[in-house]
């Protein structure tokens, strides 16, 4: 079954496939690293990581190219604040991102370019640009891209059929030097920008004087080196559309004469308890935050999928709690298949990771699989896998648990949810006493006792699950 996703540039749902039938080839705008990535930039992540591994399950081949935003606005400001060099604070939040990512499943890119060791090639295409007309320089010594040259500016978040706060201009009346600027605005953008003294150190040699590439140039700069002048797709946030996605269009195409992508797949925004994400809100949370409220990382990952890529999604430690029991549910029927096969959840994890399987029959999956298919459906995908799980726990004999366990690991290994081992823990005699206890003063329907001794348990670090014939315990 082919994968069908929405494509920002058409307003259509359409097939992906790679344009030279060998290799499907996609950009990823990454993170600028002079911080840490919070859970709204790693939503947008995780739901590209999806669309790779879904590629590969169905038998693709893929070539991932992410970048890494180490020069800016933002880098050279939190380099002047903290008083070191660009390099040792865009090193220091690299290291953090790819300590995050890997806690997350994250697949790295097969190449992950930074905008520093690319500086000439951005150089190149703004010298081309100035050459056939489309930018120009200033007088001291910065470059823009004159927006009016280029006809089809806007083609991608619709600018023309939406209200616009600036008209097209004369080169050089109206020019906007920051690489993040007000929505519809519509002005010449910065492709080079002159070296100031807030700049520090911050400054490369260019035909037009010091100073260092504007924002956009990057990408356009380096997917052409990895990717060529056109590629399959290219993948943000729904922030990124405009300016910095449209942007990148304009100069790309300009330059090279060539459409630049042939889809665009863009992820919505993340609300954290039915409020946008923001630092006065107090509401920018990490991976570190949530692993120090005691969540695991795969519970984050869940959740942050756990909603249509296309939709808003709203984060909340109630839904953490869910999903912490939606892993459990996993791993315990991972464990079920584990014990019917004779083959270890290690050891199918290895194969699967090693081996992306070309999905033609789903034993009991079909749905779940389908759903990932359309427009990457991945609630109903789960809603599916779940629905699915009974039957799949119900094979006894070897060979179809096999078959069920192949199945199983390779739709959770395209969602980036491969079950782990369940570690089992003893509760201390005391603590069994009391939640004996506890029972039995809750078949009595003494809810009040029953009540204080649950409180009890969760004082001493454990946590109760009833059952309909029993209770199960875990630790905090």
């Amino acid at each position: 079954m082919s994968l069908q996703l929405y494509d920002t540039l058409s307003r259509q749902i359409k097939p992906l496939h790679p344009e030279d039938g060998r290799i499907f080839r996609f950009y990823c705008c990454g993170p600028t690293v002079y911080g840490p990535a919070h859970i709204g930039n790693f939503r947008t992540f995780i739901n590209q990581d999806i669309l790779r591994r879904t590629l590969e399950v169905a038998g693709l081949n893929t070539r991932h190219v992410r970048n890494l935003t180490d020069v800016d606005d933002k880098t050279i400001a939190a380099a002047n604040r903290e008083g070191c060099s660009l390099r040792e604070i865009t090193d220091r939040w690299t290291d953090r991102f790819h300590e995050d990512s890997e806690k997350l499943g994250l697949l790295p890119p097969h190449e992950e370019p930074r905008a520093t060791d690319h500086i000439q090639a951005q150089i190149d295409m703004i010298v081309r640009l100035v050459e056939i007309g489309h930018a120009y320089a200033t007088d001291e010594g910065s470059v823009y891209f004159r927006v009016s040259s280029y006809d089809d500016y806007g083609k991608l978040s619709r600018l023309k059929e939406r209200e616009i706060t600036h008209d097209h201009a004369p080169a050089g009346s109206d020019r906007m030097d920051a690489d993040e600027y007000e929505r519809d605005s519509v002005c010449d953008f910065a492709l080079w920008k002159s070296h100031k003294p807030t700049d520090g150190s911050v400054s490369w040699d260019s035909p037009w004087g010091p100073g260092h590439p504007g924002w956009h140039i990057e990408c356009s700069a380096m997917s052409r080196i990895y990717l060529g002048d056109t590629f399959d797709l290219h993948a943000g946030g729904v922030d990124l559309l405009f300016p910095h996605h449209e942007n990148e269009i304009a100069q790309s195409e300009a330059s090279n004469g060539k459409p630049f992508a042939r889809h665009w797949f863009h992820n919505t925004h993340l609300m954290v308890e039915g409020q946008k994400m923001s630092k006065s809100l107090g509401n920018l949370f990490t991976v570190a935050d949530a692993i120090e409220r005691g969540y695991g990382p795969r519970a984050l990952r869940y959740v942050l999928m756990s909603g249509h890529y296309r939709q808003q999604l709203n984060f909340t430690w109630a839904s953490m709690n869910a999903a912490t029991s939606a892993i459990k549910r996993i791993d315990k029927a991972a464990a079920h298949l584990a014990e019917a096969s004779g083959r270890s959840i290690d050891q199918i994890n290895s194969e699967i990771g090693h081996s992306p399987a070309n999905g033609s029959e789903w034993n009991g999956l079909q749905k779940a699989w389908q759903a990932l298919c359309d427009d990457l459906n991945v609630p109903a995908a789960l809603g599916g896998f779940f629905k699915a799980i009974p039957e799949l726990e119900s094979k006894k004999n070897r060979d179809e648990a096999i078959l069920a366990q192949d199945r199983m690991h390779r739709f959770l290994y395209a969602l980036g949810l491969l079950p782990e081992t369940m570690q089992s823990v003893t509760a201390p005699e005391e603590i069994i006493a009391l939640a004996n206890e506890r029972w039995a003063a809750k078949e009595s329907k003494d809810y009040a006792t029953a009540d204080r001794l649950r409180a009890k348990l969760t004082e001493t670090g454990w946590k109760v699950l009833d059952r309909k014939d029993g209770f199960d315990l875990e630790p905090l």
